[in-house]
């Protein structure tokens, strides 16, 4: 039997091409050139046996064969852009790009190349000159040569291989003039009525700024939005409702910076008018119902602010119903609302109809949490007492009958007590939900009010995570429930208790000429000035004949202190407290403007004496600083201290225990004394209450070694860590949107130099806006820090966390 195979051009037995030597019954099909062809065999059987016809023949089907052409591709590579340099540049210390080419056809690449154009670049050869399926990658570098003059060098990078159709991609080396200058700083931005106004520090090199706008977190394009030749532009014709980015950077002759800080507003006007006033008359004040306005002027509507007519009493609340007190009984009275946002306030509403306040009968039912006539809970005597009469509280705005007021002396103070009835603010807690706002308003000229209720009430509000705010004339204390830790207080008593048998009480007190005299002292010896009555502010718990105050509390507690009638508001540098023995800290405040009046805002964690005080301090070398403001503004503030003479050395670097100290000053924490949780800090050390504070709400780790190396100079990743630590104490952690901390490190080509250990705290540094890189790509987090940057960080924390302006 033999065999005969022929190719054929088509899918036929007929007019095939006889495939000289393929007599065997394999063939083995050809694949050098690609395409289709048709196969099939003849196959003759001879016996030489046989009678007659000896030969027989048979023709087999047609195999249709196809051979694909190969392909010969890689990757694409996009451009790339060094690191820009500056003339004059260390010879090698221009940055290397590492080019990764991937094969990606099926054929083989044989005789790999890469060529460049010019001659400003040194490029090597690949490390492999051929790619197979089994070694598909190669790499090679390339670099701007030494010695370039400044200006904009671009080479294109090509590369080749045998049968492959040659890949370019361009590499960019900028290379600037010296002097080229710093990036701006502080660049702040206040929205308007579709424009917004940037405002920023200075550059002494600058002779322009490139102004950058977009509608999305660093979008940029690369040509700017306007150039001006002053630190403020005016960005116009803006959308309302719409948020707008903006970074700046410096120029001269020698170049741009690199970018500013960013920020962002929103252009926004002030809101339509409320609507649909009503009014319904109660006691010596009224409830102001209404409808938010439909236009809200493109920023979210923050306070709405009704006034009477006549006598023009304003009184500013967040939601419908306000309650309006301090009226006229028997006399006629109109209410109108205005809606405010970020901008300002809207027109007045329309006039509600007119009303007319009336006594309301007295109320001596009592029921209050704790039983019998209100205690002082204080050191001293108290007279007897006229019987509890009722009292209006708010709760979320709304006005009910939920305790009884009572007044008495204490030594020569007068002392208002509110008591809470346990069951019916618990009926009111049941219908309100979780997170309810019960204000107990005690208007008068007592010296001391106290708000009181029974330990079980105080267990009820934690419950449902309620927020007490006693509030007078004077002050107001806003106190989350959670944060009077009944259960702690309890067991200080030593003893197995209901706590409905405690009586808790929260105080705010005028001073006695004692206490008085120990601020005078103070401020005399800080050389401070006092511009408000100093408050103090207690809560405590009582259990028969005994009483525990708490002196601390876990979490920032918000207090205002009103500053009175002719006192400059712009001449007021922050609240301090005041302890017993005359030491006095700055807690973080800034000045607030409610219902026509101005007020300390505090945030602090501990109870004591506060006091409002203008303590101005310029330090002589800041003169000329970029960081001149926000030194000034924390020396003022008793943050920062000087370092002799007027001096402050701002570009000096700091050690870690100083920067600890700075921090726990900042956030006016008070010092804890005791044994040092550190073996390389002493008691004795200047800092070591410092540090054991610092410690004690965890702000601080130390070492491995049981060691915090006190006297080391900080780098920028420690200091991240420390204030990422203390953006969850202030809560400003929790308003950061969710980010990957890669995201927030990938702009800066240093990122992969910071520690594990310290990536997610620099990722929410940089997210807050509290740090940013030292340029637009280089984060430097191994890089020391100056005292200079030291305060520009703590008080942009404590702005971020709107505890100062």
């Amino acid at each position: 039997m033999s065999y005969q195979w022929y190719s054929n051009t088509t899918n036929s037995t007929s007019g095939g091409l006889l495939l000289n030597g393929e007599s065997n019954a394999i063939f083995t099909v050809p694949t050098a050139t690609p395409g289709i062809t048709y196969y099939y065999a003849k196959v003759t059987n001879t016996d030489s046996n046989a009678t007659g016809n000896q030969t027989a023949t048979a023709t087999s089907s047609v195999v249709k064969v196809t051979v694909n052409a190969l392909t010969y591709t890689i990757d694409p590579i996009s451009a790339k852009s060094a690191a820009a340099l500056i003339s004059g540049y260390v010879p090698g210390s221009q940055e290397t790009k590492s080019i990764t080419i991937t094969r990606a056809g099926t054929g083989d690449l044989m005789h790999l190349a890469v060529s460049l154009t010019g001659e400003d670049f040194v490029v090597t050869e690949p490390a492999l000159t051929t790619l197979t399926t089994g070694t598909p990658t190669t790499n090679f570098t390339i670099k701007a040569k030494d010695g370039l003059a400044a200006g904009t060098y671009t080479t294109t990078v090509t590369v080749s291989a045998d049968h492959m159709a040659n890949v370019a991609f361009t590499v960019t080396q900028v290379v600037n003039l010296p002097g080229v200058p710093a990036n701006p700083k502080d660049l702040v931005v206040i929205g308007g009525d579709r424009q917004v106004a940037l405002n920023w520090s200075s550059v002494t090199e600058a002779t322009y700024y490139n102004v950058y706008m977009a509608t999305a977190d660093g979008q940029y394009n690369s040509s700017s939005f306007s150039t001006v030749t002053t630190a403020a532009y005016i960005a116009e014709n803006l959308t309302n409702g719409t948020n707008y980015f903006f970074v700046v950077k410096a120029g001269n002759v020698g170049g741009l910076s690199a970018a500013s800080n960013q920020v962002s507003a929103t252009p926004a006007k002030v809101a339509g008018a409320p609507t649909s006033v009503t009014a319904v008359a109660g006691n010596g004040q009224a409830t102001i119902t209404f409808a938010a306005p439909t236009d809200n002027g493109g920023s979210e509507i923050t306070a709405y602010e009704v006034t009477s007519l006549p006598d023009g009493i304003k009184v500013t609340g967040a939601a419908s119903p306000i309650t309006i007190t301090g009226l006229t009984n028997q006399k006629a009275y109109t209410f109108t609302v205005k809606a405010i946002n970020r901008v300002g306030s809207s027109m007045s509403s329309a006039a509600s109809s007119e009303v007319i306040p009336s006594a309301l009968t007295e109320n001596n039912s009592g029921g209050s949490g704790s039983s019998g006539s209100s205690s002082s809970g204080s050191n001293g005597t108290s007279t007897s007492v006229p019987a509890a009469t009722g009292i209006e509280v708010l709760v979320n705005g709304k006005v009910e009958n939920l305790g009884t007021a009572t007044a008495a002396k204490r030594d020569e103070q007068t002392v208002t007590t509110v008591s809470l009835d346990q069951n019916k603010v618990g009926s009111k807690l049941a219908e309100e939900g979780q997170h309810a706002l019960i204000t107990i308003p005690i208007v008068g000229q007592s010296n001391v009010v106290i708000g009181e209720m029974n330990g079980q009430l105080i267990k009820n509000m934690q419950n449902k995570q309620a927020v007490l705010a006693i509030k007078t004339d004077g002050a107001t204390y806003t106190l989350p429930a959670e944060q009077i830790n009944i259960d702690a207080i309890s067991k200080q008593f030593g003893k197995a208790l209901s706590l409905g048998d405690i009586k808790v009480q929260i105080e705010i007190a005028t001073l006695t000429a004692e206490a008085a005299k120990v601020v005078e002292n103070a401020a005399e010896k800080g050389t401070f000035t006092l511009v408000a009555p100093s408050i103090n502010f207690t809560v405590r718990g009582i259990y028969g004949n005994e009483s525990i105050e708490m002196s601390k509390f876990n979490a920032f507690v918000e207090r205002t202190i009103a500053i009175p009638e002719g006192v400059d508001p712009n001449k007021i540098t922050t609240a301090i407290v005041v302890d017993p023995d005359g030491t006095v800290r700055h807690v973080p405040t800034k000045v607030v403007q409610m219902d026509g009046k101005y007020f300390a805002k505090v945030n602090s964690m501990t109870n004591s004496t506060y006091s409002v005080i203008w303590h101005p301090i310029a330090f002589a070398d800041m003169e000329n600083h970029w960081a001149k403001d926000a030194v000034n503004n924390m020396g003022s503030r008793m943050v920062i201290g000087g370092t002799g003479g007027s001096q402050f050395s701002p570009d000096r670097e700091i050690t870690r225990a100083e920067f600890t100290a700075i921090v726990v000053r900042g956030m006016g924490l008070k010092l804890e004394k005791g044994a040092a949780p550190f073996t390389d800090v002493k008691a004795s050390d200047w800092y070591s209450s410092a540090i054991n504070t610092a410690y004690g709400i965890q702000l601080i780790s130390g070492f491995d070694t049981g060691e915090f190396h006190p006297n080391d100079k900080i780098t920028r990743e420690q200091a991240m860590v420390i204030i990422a630590k203390a953006m969850k104490m202030t809560e400003l952690k929790a308003k950061l949107p969710a980010q990957a901390a890669d995201a927030a490190l990938r702009p800066y080509l240093d990122a992969d130099k910071a520690a594990n250990w310290a990536q997610n705290s620099i990722a929410d540094c940089l997210q807050a806006g509290i740090v940013t890189g030292r340029s637009d790509k280089a984060l430097a987090p191994k890089a020391l820090i100056t005292r200079a940057e030291v305060a520009v960080i703590v008080q942009k924390l404590l702005q971020k966390s709107d505890f100062i302006k």
